[in-house]
């Protein structure tokens, strides 16, 4: 079971290569226009399904990416406004991934979400990596695979038993290779060998740096040991930097970059059923429409947003969707772009005493550069460790009053219900928020893990450049309400153990109160998202009038795609969605 756990195994950063073989920057560049298989996204999945296809030498693979290879890591330092990169590809802090930093920037995707009626009309940008390794490369560099009770779900949901965990675990082995972490510690009762790989693709290890308040939340987990038990192990990598480099110099894989895919085209009928075997994409707005042709499949990895997107343009939905925008129906299913949903998460933050919180690091930006110089000088430090160093995974008690009218939303009874993040720092998402310049914080962010709400994306026009309507549709059950405001009281349990009794001076923030309706307008107000949106191309089992794919990722209805990406997935996972896609 891999489950509730409160130390978390992270990603050390892993150097990108310094040249890449296969890798196109216009379309004239390519060899060919007909591959085999042509994957649209060089994302978490389309990368994996790369390396993975690629091992057979007599299989050509095109991978095709809107966005970019860069010196991304140039806004690593816009806290400081710095005017010159100091981090490139191979040199990245694992503490430097932060997807609110990409904002309006070429290597996000500058989505917005619709206004949320369940956060008081609020509206939001939802951040997506537009860049090789799409989200994964702009991550908070979280490793997980979630509840085994997942997998378990996935097999009943679909009617396939090749989704139970007991046959997924088999690919980790596969997929993971466990080292040490940065700063060389001990890890001996911080995780079990035996649940990780040790010849895998993706490097993957435990913090590279303990911070003061580490001892503080351990010892919480044996004072309030019932609430919130202590897990020594939860199952952590950017794939552009491991699949895509293993494969991007075979000969047998292209890569376009700034590939734009703006429909999926039909070229034929096979007993019955639409085919498709040629993407079209275009550079920019107004550019040449360029077509390539997959003599096998096409392999869809846009994510969940792009995928949908994209089949809706090919003609794959509502029909009554496709029609208003004058797009021809060729397959009709309603499923697509439905059943979006999201983790929604609050940031429930304390004042403490100065000496152990990470804030002057933020603000003062020779403290950071000491940092980042001991970084790219030892690899230790500071910034060897992503943004935090310990989460959990907790259920809602069984006797919830909640569960007196509504059955239990998580995926088997010990899977989680809500997660909780420990944050050294002050932190809040909420967009337009401006940090306090002065004093300490600690963060107790806490999130919701199996929401009820259900969102979508649709099409706003028929114009593939234009951004889609996106409609998490946040926190709009009373499940999902309920829960958040029990999170909000179960941070504050937390927060109340004697490891915190001479470091947290108070609340800072509007949560104090226990009132229902005060706790229910400090969530509207604060909540946002934890970028971890499922379930707009959901598998359903074969023949259902419902779903997008089939159990082995084929489209229904249609010949010639599958898709491979978070879309698939029927309801979000009790993890960070990287792992488990």
């Amino acid at each position: 079971m891999v489950v509730p756990p409160v130390a978390v195994l992270l990603v050390s950063c892993i150097c990108f290569p310094s040249s890449l073989a296969a890798l196109y920057t216009e379309p004239r560049q390519l060899p060919r226009h007909t591959y085999d298989y042509v994957i649209v996204g060089a994302g978490n999945a389309g990368n994996v399904i790369a390396s993975r296809l690629s091992e057979d030498p007599r299989t050509s693979i095109l991978v095709l990416e809107a966005g970019v290879r860069a010196s991304w890591r140039a806004w690593f330092l816009s806290w400081y406004q710095h005017s010159r990169p100091i981090c490139d590809q191979t040199a990245c802090p694992p503490f430097g991934n932060e997807t609110e930093h990409l904002l309006d920037t070429p290597y996000d995707w500058n989505y917005t979400v619709t206004p949320q009626k369940g956060l008081n009309g609020r509206t939001f940008p939802y951040n997506r990596g537009k860049i090789l390794g799409g989200s994964s490369s702009v991550n908070y560099m979280v490793h997980q695979y979630g509840s085994s009770e997942d997998y378990d779900k996935i097999a009943e949901i679909t009617g396939d038993a090749g989704w139970n965990w007991d046959n997924v675990k088999r690919n980790i082995g596969k997929h993971e290779k466990i080292v040490p972490p940065a700063d060389g510690h001990d890890t001996t009762g911080q995780y079990i060998p035996a649940n990780h790989g040790t010849n895998g693709m993706l490097s993957v290890s435990l913090p590279g740096s303990s911070q003061l308040i580490d001892s503080r939340v351990i010892a919480t987990t044996r004072e309030l040991s019932e609430e919130f038990p202590f897990n020594e192990d939860m199952g952590a990598g950017i794939s552009a930097t491991t699949y895509l480099a293993a494969a991007i110099n075979r000969p047998n894989v292209h890569v376009l970059l700034n590939a734009h895919v703006t429909k999926l085209l039909r070229t034929g009928t096979i007993q019955g059923v639409p085919s498709f075997r040629s993407v079209e994409f275009a550079g920019k707005p107004g550019a040449p429409s360029i077509i390539v042709t997959a003599r096998r499949e096409i392999v869809l990895s846009a994510g969940s947003i792009g995928t949908p997107q994209i089949l809706l343009l090919s003609g794959i939905g509502a029909r009554d969707e496709l029609e208003a925008l004058g797009i021809p129906v060729v397959v009709e299913n309603p499923s697509v772009g439905k059943n979006l949903s999201d983790h929604v998460l609050v940031p429930n933050i304390f004042r403490v005493k100065d000496g152990e919180s990470l804030d002057a690091l933020f603000r003062d930006p020779a403290l950071f550069k000491a940092a980042l110089d001991e970084w790219m000088e030892t690899k230790r430090g500071v910034l060897a460790s992503s943004m935090l160093n310990h989460m959990g995974y907790f259920r809602l008690p069984s006797t919830s009053s909640i569960f007196s009218t509504i059955s239990d939303p998580a995926s088997g009874p010990k899977a989680s219900h809500w997660e909780l993040i420990v944050t050294n720092f002050y932190i809040n998402p909420k967009p337009g928020h401006i940090p306090p310049e002065t004093g300490s914080y600690l963060g107790l962010v806490s999130a919701l893990i199996s929401p009820t709400s259900r969102g979508s994306v649709t099409l706003a026009s028929a114009d593939p450049f234009a951004h889609p309507l996106i409609d998490p549709n946040y926190l709009t059950t009373p499940f999902d309400i309920f829960a958040m405001r029990e999170t909000v009281r179960a941070v504050k349990r937390f927060a109340a153990a004697e490891a915190w009794k001479d470091y947290i001076i108070a609340p800072f923030g509007n949560f104090s109160s226990d009132v229902d309706a005060d706790l229910d307008a400090y969530i509207r107000d604060q909540a946002s998202t934890v970028y971890h949106m499922v379930g707009t191309a959901s598998m359903s089992p074969r023949g259902a009038e419902w779903g997008v794919v089939d159990p082995d990722l084929k489209v229904k209805g249609a010949e010639g795609i599958r898709i491979v990406d978070a879309s698939v997935l029927p309801f979000p996972p009790n993890a960070h969605t990287q792992g488990p896609v």
